[in-house]
């Protein structure tokens, strides 16, 4: 079982081909890694895979689990348990934290449960004592006046509580300092499971320390140009993106 991407193909709006055919397979118990420069396609393919509406599929497939999700909406993808993390997590005024994540659990139940509050509040703090979260975040409305590691966190919280079969994080460590970037690879960490998979995208090396890979991927303009186990985050460390014009055609 596996989030499967083949030949993928995607175009902005006014018709710039941005992703150029991008295979990747990412099989439930593994994590993978995505590095490459800016603009060579790293966040639009995560937006693809959410079903991002300022991106048109030209070409290829992305199946979860052999079911072709290109067809879905946003919120049948999120329900089919596809989770995206985002680089810039968004504010939602006026709807507290608490009342967030319970709202998303409840769409996921069947026809008449309920969630039950107790185990709910427990489950919820639980999980905030990982992160080292004030439990006051629970009632302050999502990602309002939060700073840039406090999305974070909050956005690993939503991703711990809602349980997604493949996590898919776009720079999660962006702007993150070392001791906020400790505390959110812990969280990742403590979701690494056999029946879940992982799609990390990022810069730098840094993040790979504290979560550890099984496989990296280097992407340049549009592709996946090489792949290899984590000693490839570590060369493209030492050797900078000027690695990549071996790897591309001028």
């Amino acid at each position: 079982m596996s989030l499967s991407i083949q030949d993928l193909k995607a175009s902005l709006e006014d018709g710039t081909e941005i992703l150029k055919g991008v295979s990747l397979d990412i099989p439930k118990g593994e994590v993978h890694a995505i590095m490459g420069p800016n603009g060579s396609g790293k966040s639009t393919l995560s937006k693809v895979i959410a079903g991002h509406e300022s991106y048109e599929v030209t070409g290829g497939n992305v199946t979860l689990d052999g079911e072709d999700i290109l067809d879905m909406g946003i919120d049948e993808r999120s329900r089919a348990g596809i989770f995206l993390a985002f680089q810039y997590p968004a504010e939602v005024p006026g709807v507290s934290n608490a009342n967030f994540i319970r709202a998303a659990l409840q769409a996921r139940l069947a026809e008449g449960e309920e969630i039950d509050a107790v185990a709910y509040y427990k489950d919820l703090y639980d999980k905030m004592d990982l992160l080292e979260m004030d439990r006051k975040f629970t009632a302050r409305a999502v990602n309002e006046g939060f700073s840039g590691g406090e999305k974070k966190r909050n956005e690993i919280l939503q991703m711990l509580m809602l349980e997604p079969k493949y996590c898919i994080m776009d720079e999660t460590d962006s702007g993150l300092d070392i001791d906020a970037l400790k505390v959110v690879a812990k969280g990742v960490n403590a979701m690494r499971s056999p029946d879940r998979g992982f799609l990390l995208i990022t810069h730098y090396q840094r993040l790979l320390d504290y979560i550890k890979p099984d496989h990296v991927h280097v992407m340049a303009d549009g592709k996946i140009v090489k792949s290899g186990g984590p000693e490839l985050a570590l060369e493209l460390e030492e050797k900078g993106y000027d690695f990549l014009k071996e790897l591309v055609p001028a």
